[in-house]
């Protein structure tokens, strides 16, 4: 059985804490971060709600309760691989990943690759099976006024094992 999930996440830009995305720390030029209880990585956290989407498992929200002291300041990648632990041992695979990230800065072609480098070996997928794509909001809404930076993602998961088919 086939099943899609889609994923979206925005976080606030903010002074005073690092700006990662897809796992890799980068440099924003007026040296802000995304806020977040977590490290904020907007990015594995949509890829998160997809793959939870997909395997109906619901969302981060009821997985990581942001009550629960352990997601305070957690590594979002670390959250990732719990997720995907879950789905696996479900009998769920990955057939691919598809991303985009929302920023007006800091530009983030020269980044890309690094994230996709550090996410698939995250998700065991050759890089040919995930992709990031990065775009401006033309200087509209929050992420346009460089207030935020947002991500969506969305995935294809496949389960034969007798349980996922009924």
């Amino acid at each position: 059985m086939l099943r899609i999930g889609q994923g979206y996440d925005l976080h606030p830009l903010v002074l005073h804490r690092p700006l990662i995305l897809g796992g890799v720390t980068l440099s924003h030029p007026k040296k802000l971060g995304l806020a977040g209880v977590t490290d904020g990585d907007c990015l594995t956290h949509a890829i998160i709600d997809a793959i939870l989407g997909a395997a109906g498992l619901g969302d981060i929200g009821q997985m990581f309760p942001a009550t629960d002291e352990t997601v305070q300041n957690a590594n979002s990648t670390h959250l990732l691989a719990t997720v995907l632990q879950k789905a696996w041992s479900l009998g769920f695979t990955i057939h691919n990943i598809d991303c985009t990230i929302l920023a007006e800065q800091p530009k983030l072609a020269d980044s890309i690759p690094k994230m996709r480098q550090v996410l698939c070996e995250i998700c065991q997928l050759e890089e040919n099976l995930l992709s990031i794509k990065a775009t401006t909001m033309e200087h509209l809404g929050p992420v346009g006024r460089n207030e935020a930076i947002a991500a969506l993602a969305v995935t294809l998961l496949e389960n034969n094992s007798k349980e996922a088919i009924r």
